[in-house]
This record gives structure tokens, C-alpha cells and sequence, in this order.
């Protein structure tokens, strides 16, 4: 079967996904796999335990606001950071092939810029739920996006001979967060 048989179609062109490295995991897209079954959890699973009737409309209106507001803002984060990566966006840790390091515009602020938007939306929809199991499944989420970002940063290093640099100087996902900021010294 020719390379482009065995490749997946549409949105996903240059991206190199295909379903044999999916099986195989050989660029990372069992991080992708479990970060895109958390958002969707995120977003389609009911609030569990249910929330109380007794909660006041205050308190409703209240975190309607600021999940809302949020969830909007990891979204327009995530808009910038698309429009900042251009043509070296890839859904997978492994970097595109002849991809540009960027380090300007939303990767000024960090090294994973769409890992911290996703983040914030998350958050964003567990203030709007209230709700213990989507707070376990952000932090499940924050879990695999570390994981997955330093599986891209290997590749990074070895591609790209001034990463070094900007990882010690930059921070990783989330400012001085455990877990979600390491640097080299």
C-alpha cells in the first residue's frame, strides 16, 4: 500500500497520522488519544454527584460568569496560539517535520501555550459544572498534557539547537505550577 493510502485524509494532511503509527504509538498519538476522551468527558459527561437544589440563583449566575468567562478566554488563548504556530501546528508530540520553533507571540508566555488554553477552558467548564468528577477529570487532563509536552520537548531539543535556551528561560505550561513548570537549571 503507497504512503499516501495509508495515511489518514483531510484536515489532518501533513501531520503524518496514519493508522499504523496510531497502533503503534510511534509519535505520541496515545497522548493525543487521552487528552481529546478527557475533553470530551469534560464536556459531555453530567455532573456527578449532581449539584444541590439548594444553590442559591447568586451562586449559579456567579460561577456562570466566571466559568463562562473562563472557558472563553482558554479559547481565544488557544486562538492565538493556532494562529502563532501556523504551519508547525501538529495535534501530535512529535514536531512536523521541517517545522519552525516558534517562540514568539502566545509562546512568549509559555512553551505550550494551547496546553495552558485547554487548561483554562477545562477549568472553566468544572467551575460551570461544580462538580467533583470534572475536577478529577482536569486534573487527569493537566496530567497528560504534561506527560505529552515533555514527550514533545524530547524531540524539540533534538531538533532544534536553541530550545534549550528558551526552555530554561520560559516557563513550561502554567508559571512556577509543580508539575506543570519545569526548566533546566
Amino acid at each position: 500500500m503507497a504512503q499516501n493510502e495509508r495515511n489518514l485524509k483531510g484536515p489532518w494532511k501533513g501531520w503524518n497520522l496514519s493508522w499504523e503509527s496510531l497502533l503503534k504509538n510511534s509519535q505520541g498519538e496515545w497522548w493525543l488519544m487521552a487528552q481529546l476522551l478527557l475533553i470530551l468527558a469534560l464536556l459531555l459527561l453530567p455532573s456527578w454527584p449532581h449539584q444541590a437544589a439548594w444553590e442559591s440563583s447568586t451562586g449559579a449566575w456567579s460561577r456562570a460568569v466566571l466559568g463562562g468567562g473562563m472557558l472563553m478566554s482558554g479559547l481565544v488563548m488557544a486562538l492565538q496560539s493556532l494562529l502563532s504556530l501556523g504551519a508547525s501546528l501538529s495535534p501530535l508530540p512529535e514536531p512536523k517535520q521541517g517545522a519552525t520553533l516558534i517562540t514568539t507571540g502566545a509562546y512568549q508566555r509559555c512553551r505550550h501555550p494551547l496546553y495552558q488554553a485547554l487548561l483554562l477552558s477545562a477549568a472553566g467548564v468544572v467551575i460551570l459544572r461544580w462538580s467533583p468528577l470534572h475536577l478529577l477529570l482536569l486534573v487527569l487532563l493537566a496530567a497528560v498534557l504534561a506527560g505529552k509536552a515533555r514527550r514533545e520537548e524530547r524531540s524539540l531539543i533534538a531538533l532544534h539547537p536553541d530550545y534549550g535556551t528558551y526552555r530554561r528561560l520560559t516557563a513550561a505550561i502554567l508559571n512556577g505550577l509543580p508539575g506543570l513548570d519545569w526548566r533546566d537549571p
